[in-house]
């Protein structure tokens, strides 16, 4: 017996049931105004993955009592619309309409697009399409001014909450601890359709209840180890390694030539002194990358033995280079940051504004351009709009580093200087 998958089990029957999109479904909001009207608008869902586009479709479909069609753009031609158009003509004659639901429409090519054209406009069918991507840049302007566009949002951590405490209503407790349940919260990244994926590997764990150790364990991809050349061999690199990053020019060279002897492969060694000029000096010394770079091109002109020697000229260079990871730290927290806000977009203000719709949906609108104000800074807010202002490079006072945390400084003061 075919297994029906848990998203589909718990689909929304009622609008009510939909989470998250509060700002088209409310009391004014624009699907809830159509069917008090009566009035069935032809419309493009414009939204990220698991935010309810196919769910809205079809309710909207039964709230009209219309007859509902759904087929996919990626495996659809113009023969596939052509006998639907038909089918739907034939319905108006018992005057019964046709919802047309059409997934991942950005997939039909523009002369595809201009075959929905006279259906929508003689009313045969109401077309509701779905998309990720930005219909200014893959609907032509001919359908796209017989469509109305609404933007979709992923669902927020309490709307994701709600569709956990739904599915535990309807088929018992996870058992999960806090932390755990916010860690699922969290990995679904705004995407009701992969939290309900995350919750039947759940389900599948005889063991209960979950804590949040066991949970990364279960979700988390976990790569397997794999050391190419024994214990020694990552051992005397990281020797060389820590050497450097300790600011020991001699243990540095010793440990380098320990590996040469060894039979290191010296271009490998030239990919590891460019990370450590990256990774424990950085912007310290801003030179170090570039001599680490010079180095690993004049190896591979000279070879060995000459080009060994501009190696170890990068090695003490590296050693007596001041040091800092505040590049390096960062780039980490940037990233653990990046990782659990995919689902933020830019605040509107600094988005680009290209096509008549951006600008009406208020994309640049109140941007200033900086060399046009003074200090030539405005001081705005690059962040997401639901994310707070976060300092992830924290330079040192040390090196070229000093300058750069005085150049930090300026601005901040400067930019609570213009909010304030």
């Amino acid at each position: 017996m075919k297994k029906i998958p848990l998203a589909e089990k718990l689909r929304p029957q009622t609008f009510g049931d939909i989470v998250g999109q509060d700002h088209i479904l409310g009391e004014n909001g624009i699907i809830t105004r159509s069917i008090q009207t009566g009035t069935p608008l032809s419309i493009i869902l414009w939204g990220p993955p698991g935010c309810g586009k196919t769910s809205l479709a079809r309710l909207y479909a039964q709230a009209f009592d219309m007859r509902f069609i759904s087929l996919s753009a990626i495996f659809s031609g113009v023969a596939d619309l052509k006998k639907i158009f038909k089918e739907a003509q034939e319905q108006t004659l018992f005057q019964r309409g046709t919802l047309l639901f059409v997934d991942e429409i950005h997939r039909f090519n523009k002369s595809q697009q201009d075959a929905f054209l006279p259906y929508v406009e003689n009313g045969t069918i109401t077309l509701i399409g779905a998309t990720a991507e930005n219909p200014s840049f893959y609907l032509n302007a001919a359908l796209l001014s017989r469509l109305r566009v609404l933007p979709l949002y992923p669902l927020d951590p309490f709307s994701l909450e709600m569709l956990l405490k739904r599915y535990e209503s309807k088929c018992g407790s996870l058992e999960l601890s806090e932390d755990s349940r916010a860690l699922v919260i969290q990995l679904a990244q705004g995407d009701g359709r992969y939290l309900y994926n995350l919750i039947e590997n759940i389900e599948s764990v005889p063991e209960k209840p979950i804590d949040k150790e066991k949970l990364e364990q279960l979700l988390q991809k976990r790569t397997a180890l794999f050391d190419k050349g024994g214990d020694q061999h990552y051992n005397l690199i990281s020797a060389l390694h820590k050497s450097v990053r300790g600011s020991d020019p001699d243990a540095a060279i010793y440990w380098f030539s320990r590996l040469l002897e060894g039979g290191e492969e010296p271009l490998f060694l030239a990919r590891r002194l460019i990370r450590m000029a990256s990774e424990d000096i950085g912007l310290a010394d801003p030179h170090a990358l570039i001599l680490a770079i010079a180095a690993k091109d004049a190896y591979q002109m000279l070879g060995s033995p000459e080009g060994e020697l501009a190696l170890a000229e990068v090695v003490i260079y590296l050693a007596l280079a001041p040091k800092s990871n505040a590049l390096y730290v960062g780039l980490n927290e940037a990233r653990e940051h990046a990782a659990k806000t995919t689902h933020f977009t830019p605040p509107t203000i600094i988005l680009n504004a290209p096509t008549p719709l951006m600008k009406k949906m208020g994309y640049g609108k109140g941007y200033l351009y900086d060399h046009d104000v003074d200090d030539a800074f405005s001081g705005q807010n690059y962040f997401p709009d639901e994310m707070k202002r976060t300092t992830f490079y924290t330079p040192v006072e040390r090196g070229f580093e000093r300058e750069l945390k005085k150049r930090a400084d300026y601005f901040n003061k400067l930019r609570n200087k213009k909010s304030s």
